[in-house]
């Protein structure tokens, strides 16, 4: 199995769209989903994008997105990475590409000196939850915000 994650391209709007969607309508959130290429082209991928997008390939079919930006916790005076999205195709689930996935930002967030990633997850995702949970994420009490951090996320990058 050939697997390759790489920053959506000119090109790759359609997929992104694609991808997300099925996320949304797994999330059961379509009635919430506005995106269109053509913010995909500026948001995403355009000469100043709000956020990353990277996308996942196994033996050179489309199995997955992430999107993903940069935060600062101020008090903590720390640089940080919010996960917004991660979704894999149910045709690819079980062959370690969602941790491929974190493992890839987690490399991204040690080689930019952030010293946490954060993301929310659905309270009725237990499969997610229990992912997450697996990776050495802790859950944030009050809000469904997981953190990777310290020696979690210094071992994930690592992988």
């Amino acid at each position: 199995m050939s697997v390759e994650i790489r920053p959506a391209r000119a090109g790759d709007e359609r997929l992104v769209l694609e991808l997300l969607r099925e996320l949304a309508v797994y999330e059961k959130i379509e009635d919430k989903f506005h995106l269109t290429p053509q913010l995909i082209a500026r948001d995403f991928i355009g000469d100043d994008p709000v956020c990353g997008c990277e996308l996942l390939f196994v033996d050179g079919k489309p199995a997955g997105v992430m999107t993903w930006y940069r935060t600062y916790a101020s008090f903590a005076a720390s640089r940080g990475i919010f996960l917004e999205d991660i979704f894999v195709r149910p045709e690819f689930r079980g062959n370690g590409l969602g941790k491929a996935f974190f493992v890839h930002l987690a490399a991204r967030a040690k080689k930019e000196g952030a010293t946490h990633v954060q993301w929310h997850v659905l309270d009725w995702n237990t499969p997610s939850i229990a992912f997450y949970e697996g990776l050495g994420a802790t859950h944030v009490k009050e809000w469904l915000r997981y953190d990777l951090r310290g020696d979690a996320l210094a071992r994930l990058a690592k992988t």
